[in-house]
């Protein structure tokens, strides 16, 4: 790969004075191997392997970062959803297994380690309900490790029962978590339609369809994306849409070299390059900033979908130009305490939740870093999942909900989470009840598009 030397002067200016950067590499572990009926032996064997392949990890990105003058964020480990290895024990509990992780978080130095996670899109087995069971109190008592939950998708529908249990865990997770650094809920996302290969926490896993060990890498530049929109000031969509469809282009080659790289020194496949916009709480690093120069008053504002799937769609369209391995979830996140654009806008009155579902039908993911009221009842909570999901279901893609109800706290007081969890108002959740919707249970049947063999 040539660069020529306006290039270069290019990309520094993107990493000096817009924020761009490598917001993650993820290794991404295979467990299988590690199941065991015995659950001491299998968390021996966990921590052994996790050590072994992920030991350099941390070094490595350090090395790159130093030689390449390329920021790395973020340096994390995914694995196999727990509940696959796990459930070859007799084990009640899953607690030591996400505390072997975390031992492994802390030793190595990573940011976070994904995958304390179960996939139950169309049943539960015993042992995705001892893990389910098993998220309140194991995110409480760790540090560094994400749990996420896959409830549904195009191809088996929603399973209702799984929402069900999910609003009742979220609740029980915000509870027990409630005097800790970070809150419980702010590490467990659920999904349909989760990808096997995303590198961003908190939803990332090694997919068992995924090789022994890989390296995926998150690239993120919200604020380059903005220079691009500033210099098209005036300009028709469409010309402007060229625009950030070529500056993703340039984005992402920049990822392509640094993961074909961590993944040589490491000896590992290159997996994904996921090309998502991932925004801070810094300023100059926001989707929603975007969207406003784009041409919006403000964040939520009519209009905003249009734009959001506008970028969404050319960030996408550059990227896969640029790399043959684009994947994981690749789009824009519009997570509200994480990005300081949509933090003003919720603070402001100009989103509202409804807004932001809407908004979720054309970006990468869904509902993310959304404070709620800490008396939301887990039946309402349930529903939110649910009308998220059906998007996810019908328009055959990702969506995901990260909520957070903030005990003790009412629609507009002020939760912070700190660091790049940033902060943001509590949202208010509508007043009326779905309980005899989400008590019914059962499954969602998968829409008629689903069957294409």
């Amino acid at each position: 790969m040539i660069f020529s030397p306006v290039e270069i002067q290019e990309t520094v200016n993107m990493f000096m004075r817009q924020k761009l950067d490598i917001r993650c590499i993820t290794m991404g572990i295979s467990l299988l191997d590690c199941a065991d009926s015995d659950s001491k032996r299998a968390c021996d064997k966990i921590y052994d392997k996790i050590m072994k392949k992920a030991g350099n990890l941390v070094k490595t990105g350090q090395d790159i970062e130093k030689e390449f003058g390329v920021p790395i964020i973020n340096k994390r480990i995914s694995v196999t959803p727990i509940a696959l290895i796990a459930g070859a024990s007799e084990a009640k509990n899953y607690v030591p297994y996400i505390k072997t992780l975390d031992r492994c978080a802390h030793e190595l130095g990573v940011n976070f380690i994904g995958g304390f996670s179960a996939l139950v899109q169309k049943g539960i087995t015993p042992a995705d309900r001892i893990l389910i069971d098993s998220i309140p109190e194991a995110l409480a008592s760790t540090d560094f490790v994400c749990s996420s939950v896959n409830v549904g998708s195009t191809k088996s529908g929603i399973n209702m029962d799984a929402v069900k249990m999910m609003g009742e865990t979220i609740v029980k997770t915000a509870e027990v978590s409630k005097n800790c650094e970070v809150n419980g809920c702010a590490k467990l996302v659920v999904f349909c339609n989760a990808p096997e290969d995303n590198p961003f926490m908190a939803g990332a896993f090694h997919g068992p369809g995924e090789a022994d060990c890989v390296i995926n890498v998150g690239v993120s530049g919200p604020g380059v994306i903005l220079a691009a929109a500033k210099e098209y000031k005036g300009q028709p969509i469409n010309v402007l849409a060229d625009g950030i469809k070529k500056m993703a282009f340039k984005i992402t080659r920049m990822g392509q070299l640094v993961g074909s790289e961590a993944a040589k020194r490491l000896g590992v496949q290159f997996g994904i390059l996921d090309l998502s916009l991932a925004p801070t709480p810094a300023v100059g690093d926001s989707v929603a900033r975007i969207l406003e120069e784009i041409g919006l008053d403000g964040c939520g504002a009519p209009g905003t979908t249009a734009a959001l799937a506008m970028l969404t769609d050319m960030v996408k369209k550059g990227g896969v130009m640029a790399s043959t391995n684009v994947g994981g979830l690749s789009g824009a996140f519009i997570p509200v305490s994480e990005d300081e654009g949509m933090i003003e806008a919720a603070k402001n009155g100009s989103i509202c939740l409804e807004k932001l579902e809407a908004m979720t039908t054309v970006c990468s993911v869904g509902l993310d870093m959304i404070a709620i009221p800490g008396d939301t009842p887990a039946t309402t909570i349930s529903g939110i999942l649910a009308d998220e999901f059906a998007i996810g279901m019908v328009n055959n893609k990702t969506t995901a909900c990260r909520l957070i109800p903030a005990p003790g706290k009412k629609a507009g007081e002020w939760v912070e989470f700190g660091g790049l969890l940033g902060g943001c108002p509590v949202m208010p959740v509508s007043k009326f009840g779905c309980a005899d919707f989400i008590n019914r249970g059962g499954r969602i049947p998968a829409p008629i598009h689903s069957f294409r063999n």
